[in-house]
């Protein structure tokens, strides 16, 4: 999964998260069974929908300092590779941006 499509999930599913919350508190005042029932239903279903939010955040904070590590490492045991590489991505985006 890309990091920005993994962003986009955890932004929506904290935005679900904030909606259920509101739409509970908004029904506190409701009364009778069914309702009580699902209310109870909701709220541990938003629960355990913010403690898998918080693990998927947690897991995609350590993979990134786990990648930024790596290339960090690759930048210093391989200096002129690295130069190398950043130069020919450089020609790359200059001969798009030039054929605009």
């Amino acid at each position: 999964m890309s990091a920005l499509s993994t962003d986009k999930l955890i932004d929506d599913l904290r935005r679900v998260v904030v909606d259920a919350e509101a739409l509970l508190k908004a029904t506190a005042h409701e009364a009778g069974e069914s309702v009580r029932e699902a209310r109870h239903r909701a709220t541990d279903s938003v629960e355990a929908a913010r403690e898998r939010l918080e693990k998927l955040e947690r897991d995609v904070g350590a993979r990134a300092r786990e990648a930024a590590d790596d290339a960090g490492r690759y930048v210093r045991e391989n200096p002129w590779q690295s130069i190398g590489i950043a130069a020919a991505v450089g020609v790359v985006i200059g001969l798009m941006l030039g054929r605009r």
